[in-house]
């Protein structure tokens, strides 16, 4: 892989995500943070590193949404990053959401089916 980072490096998970999101969950892994944003209509997950800042290392940030006919829609970004993974999206009117991630020197964590509605 080769290193990388977001074009436009954001300074916040909710810049990340874009205007008008807010912080609606965490969790907090030993390397980095996993944040669940939304903003009204669509959820966003970030991974936010707290650990090995100074080099791109692995990161991942995932969401999945149950579909209608019982299938999920997946939305992921694993990459080198020195700051963050993602942003990644779900527009889940009604549907319950699945949101993760993992961080190099950290276990991939998923949630359960969460954030119905």
């Amino acid at each position: 892989m080769v290193a990388s980072s977001p074009a436009n490096a954001a300074t916040s998970p909710a810049a990340a995500c874009g205007s008008g999101y807010y912080q609606i969950d965490h969790h907090n892994l030993s390397t980095a943070v996993i944040y669940l944003m939304y903003n009204g209509s669509t959820n966003c997950v970030v991974t936010w590193k707290t650990a090995y800042l100074s080099s791109a290392t692995d990161t991942y940030a995932v969401i999945e949404k149950e579909t209608a006919g019982g299938g999920i829609d997946i939305d992921s970004d694993q990459g080198l990053y020195h700051t963050y993974a993602g942003p990644v999206y779900a527009y889940a009117p009604g549907a319950c959401i699945k949101w993760g991630g993992d961080a190099k020197g950290s276990t991939q964590w998923m949630s359960g089916w969460q954030h119905c509605g």
